[in-house]
């Protein structure tokens, strides 16, 4: 006569559920107070008061009037791009041009604009570039009615990603980014532990989510990974167009 299992299955379930149930109820039974906790206490800062103003606790890189804060990113002299009515431009020419100051993981906002005369097309079209510490690009261009490959576009990292959508504003009008920057780690030997990663909005849009960047954005090659140091300078790129950029802050989020 065959053994029928259905009991000795309904009782191996009975046991293996009952404890996780009551455990469950359990849970749910604690007083509100057992999920609360006051420590520690974030840190109060104040929001800008119009859309884009620096909060309180960031590090303005332009406020309108000079270069102050940037030098070149070739010899560490005085930066030579050009400042007028609040905004600065590329001096093509030039060279690039770095901050002073050196930084890991950030929250960077800045405004920028496409050459209002129209010239080229493709990469050779209002292009510049955000480079987060010195080796990792988000590229500017005039993407607004021009084609590229579509990882080199307005919002790509550079060669890596291409943006999510294209909401490339045209030459007359005023881009923002905003990007969160993750440096990558490295352990004492150089070794990569933990890839960069970086979330960018472009105009208020989302167009890198938590990208892991394969390594220092190049222009030809395979990028990989070179151990370096925890805090690099932001470079923006003299690529021979006229950009401008306005309104620069960043915020320390080691």
């Amino acid at each position: 006569m065959k053994k029928s299992t259905t009991g000795l299955g309904l009782a191996l379930f009975t046991l293996l559920t009952i404890p996780d149930m009551a455990n469950s109820q359990n849970k749910e039974d604690l007083p509100p107070e057992a999920t609360e906790f006051y420590e520690p206490v974030p840190k109060k800062i104040e929001a800008g008061s119009q859309p884009g103003e620096a909060p309180s606790d960031a590090i303005v890189l332009f406020n309108g009037t000079n270069l102050d804060a940037w030098q070149s990113a070739e010899d560490s002299s005085e930066a030579k791009w050009n400042v007028s009515n609040g905004v600065f431009t590329v001096n093509p020419g030039s060279g690039p041009i770095e901050t002073k100051q050196e930084f890991g993981d950030v929250q960077l906002h800045l405004e920028w604009r496409a050459p209002q005369e129209i010239k080229g097309e493709g990469q050779g079209r209002g292009n510049s570039g955000v480079f987060l510490m010195n080796n990792y690009e988000v590229q500017v261009l005039d993407s607004y009615e021009s084609k590229t490959y579509t990882n080199g576009q307005a919002g790509s990292i550079y060669k890596q990603s291409p943006p999510l959508v294209n909401v490339t504003k045209s030459p007359e009008e005023w881009n923002v980014y905003d990007i969160i920057f993750k440096a990558p780690r490295f352990n004492k030997d150089g070794m990569l532990i933990k890839p960069a990663t970086v979330t960018v909005l472009h105009n208020g849009v989302l167009v890198q989510d938590h990208f892991e960047i394969k390594g220092p954005t190049r222009y030809t090659g395979i990028p990989h990974y070179t151990a370096h140091a925890d805090k690099l300078p932001i470079q923006l790129q003299d690529h021979g167009n006229l950009v401008s950029f306005r309104n620069i802050w960043v915020r320390n989020l080691d």
